[in-house]
């Protein structure tokens, strides 16, 4: 089985090295392989460069600058598409994987009814330096709004709905039907919609046992405070790297429409009124 590994960084050489470095020390099955394809996004802390000098054989893209998460993974996932592979691993670059994160990733097939040639995405959970879960798959808890919670198993392959695509294979058949992520977003929200149409397309989606690596949750408040001012809240809205405005409302009208008027009202309450959202939220 071939797989492509696929990631994207814009200035944070270390992290990067470091996700790389556990990728190179993966324990794999005898039948198993792997090339990586990473998009650089124009970084100035010289990532290229030092990707290139301690990592070689790494399929090196070079990006704009204005890629984000979103665009620098299909810029490297494209360019995958061109070699032939059973499976597609999406990797962020701030995550440091077991030595069996893909082993286990790839165990479905003598644990569950599936195989590799199936249509399916299996997704690897990740926990901070406390052992709490940080990213993986989530079940719905409601069939008319973006809300769910993780789910986890230390011995068991479980079924989600959707799911973080920090770590996260694709199966070849899956992408046949599903195609990459969607164009349509330019950082996050992608990995969510992308397995959300995969549920929809009739895809399994899968979370492997136990934690395949740890990654720290950075992502922070998602709105300003109220000692921001209006046009610095407003920025932030409108922000790919904020609450990305259009883009999540295209991603509520696809998949939960009915939500769309409680979710419009929520993000103009983060912005003009946080201090009321402040005590919303409590």
């Amino acid at each position: 089985m071939k797989i492509a590994v696929m990631l994207t960084t814009f200035n944070r050489k270390n992290k990067t090295l470091s996700c790389l470095r556990s990728l190179s020390k993966q324990v794999l099955p005898e039948d198993v392989t792997f090339e990586t394809y990473l998009t650089d996004d124009n970084s100035t802390d010289g990532t290229f460069e030092a990707v290139k000098f301690h990592y070689p054989e790494t399929h090196l893209l070079k990006g704009t600058g204005s890629l984000f998460w979103a665009g620098g993974m299909r810029n490297s996932w494209q360019e995958a598409l061109k070699g032939n592979y059973d499976g597609y691993l999406l990797l962020n670059d701030d995550t440091f994987l077991k030595e069996d994160a893909i082993s286990s990733l790839l165990q479905f097939n003598s644990s569950t009814k599936h195989t590799h040639q199936d249509a399916l995405i299996c997704i690897g959970s990740t926990c901070n330096t406390e052992g709490e879960i940080t990213y993986g798959g989530k079940k719905l808890s409601s069939s008319y709004a973006l809300k769910g919670d993780y789910i986890f198993s230390e011995t068991d392959y479980l079924a989600c709905d959707f799911g973080n695509a920090n770590i996260m294979l694709v199966t070849a058949k899956a992408v046949e039907k599903l195609g990459i992520l969607s164009s349509k977003f330019t950082h996050g929200i992608a990995d969510y919609d992308y397995t959300l149409k995969a549920r929809k397309a009739g895809i399994k989606i899968l979370v492997a046992p136990g934690f395949l690596g740890t990654c720290i949750h950075d992502h922070g408040k998602s709105w300003k405070s109220t000692k921001d001012n209006l046009k610095e809240r407003i920025n932030f809205l409108k922000s790919p790297k904020g609450l990305a405005y259009d883009e999540y409302l295209y991603f509520i009208r696809a998949h939960f429409p009915l939500s769309y008027p409680a979710a419009f009202s929520k993000l103009w309450l983060k912005t003009l009124f946080p201090f009321l959202w402040d005590v919303f939220k409590k």
